[in-house]
């Protein structure tokens, strides 16, 4: 069941990279730090929760196979993608001695490996790191791509940068340690990059929304390379979000402000599935989406658990507020990625401040 996915991207054989996917691959980790890295230093970063499950592993495994590596945890939660957070991790990687040549390890959910990634982006100007993401979402999602970055007060992700990992490593078995709502959280990843770019594969995974549990290992690993599969075919021609990456913007423009305004009690992957129903809602009062795909979507969603309408608790300012400062703002109007079918979209399409509220609402 082992996959090995290429990444490659111009500018050289040094910014390529693979990912490699299989049952137990954590476990290979330190053999494959130590095919690259071999006499250089290794930092670690995690957070509490994947520290207690894996740490202790991780961190004997890379000790036998000749390292001297450096464990820096930070607490779990998306409170971690903070300035302070960054400052500290940042803090410890100099007080350690980090060098140029030395890589950093970002072992955890979506949370370590972009605030992992940002910190490899900036100390030193850059420095090499490797993505071994332990949530659905992180492994078919942020884990690949090199968009690495934190938090601000105002909105989710508005400080970062494009750093490309060197190596990505994903196990599906770690996901069994998964609590129930953080898997569904990455089901949503998965159906928005078959919403997105490939109907066939939408197809296969709304007939078999009862295949998608943590313990269907060989299923799990085939859903897993092939999302990871279409969005790095995507990176590749498209590494800085110029043009046909936006398409994996689907259900974000919404679902970040969603998430905001939440102070993020709705997980990501929750706001994304609620974001990609109202999108498809506006796509279809346009006249660009038919209503039986917007009810496929809807449907597949709701099959698997997650959520597809507004909460009713939430402070439509506050939403209103964050879509303002969404990056993928134009002219003060927000620019959305909103589906024509399953599997085809239109990027940077604007939208009536009037539909939006009317959706919203």
């Amino acid at each position: 069941m082992k996959r090995i996915i290429p990444v490659r991207l111009p500018g050289g054989r040094d910014r390529s990279y693979r990912i490699q996917i299989a049952p137990g691959a954590l476990a290979q980790l330190p053999a494959l730090v130590a095919s690259r890295w071999k006499g250089r230093g290794v930092y670690v970063i995690t957070d509490a929760n994947v520290n207690r499950l894996y740490g202790r592993t991780v961190m004997h495994g890379l000790r036998d196979a000749g390292f001297d590596p450096i464990l820096i945890d930070v607490p779990a939660g998306e409170e971690s993608k903070s300035i302070g957070i960054y400052y500290g991790v940042l803090t410890a990687l100099l007080e350690n001695k980090v060098r140029r040549g030395s890589v950093i390890i970002a072992l955890g959910g979506g949370v370590v490996g972009d605030l992992a990634g940002f910190a490899a982006a900036s100390v030193l100007r850059g420095v090499e790191f490797v993505q071994v993401p332990t949530s659905l979402l992180a492994q078919v999602d942020s884990s690949v791509g090199g968009k690495v970055g934190i938090d601000h007060d105002l909105g989710k992700n508005l400080i970062g940068a494009f750093h490309q990992p060197s190596l990505v490593v994903i196990d599906p078995l770690v996901l069994k340690t998964l609590p129930p709502r953080e898997f569904r959280n990455g089901l949503a990843e998965i159906f928005k990059i078959a919403a997105a770019l490939d109907p066939k594969f939408f197809a296969l995974l709304a007939r078999n929304t009862a295949k998608l549990r943590p313990t269907e290992t060989p299923f799990l690993t085939r859903v897993i390379a092939t999302a990871v599969g279409l969005k790095a075919a995507v990176v590749e021609k498209d590494e800085r979000e110029a043009g046909l990456r936006k398409v994996l913007n689907l259900g974000h423009t919404l679902g970040h402000a969603i998430e905001t305004a939440s102070d993020f009690a709705l997980r990501h992957g929750e706001t994304v599935a609620i974001g990609m129903v109202l999108e498809a809602r506006m796509a279809a009062t346009m006249g660009l989406l038919s209503i039986d795909h917007l009810m496929r979507i809807t449907q597949a969603l709701e099959a698997v658990g997650l959520p597809t309408r507004m909460p009713g608790t939430l402070n439509m300012k506050r939403v209103h507020s964050a879509l303002a400062l969404d990056k993928k703002v134009k002219d003060g109007m927000p620019l959305f990625v909103l589906l024509k079918a399953v599997g085809s979209s239109a990027i940077d399409v604007p939208v009536p401040d009037a539909l939006i509220r009317s959706v919203l609402a």
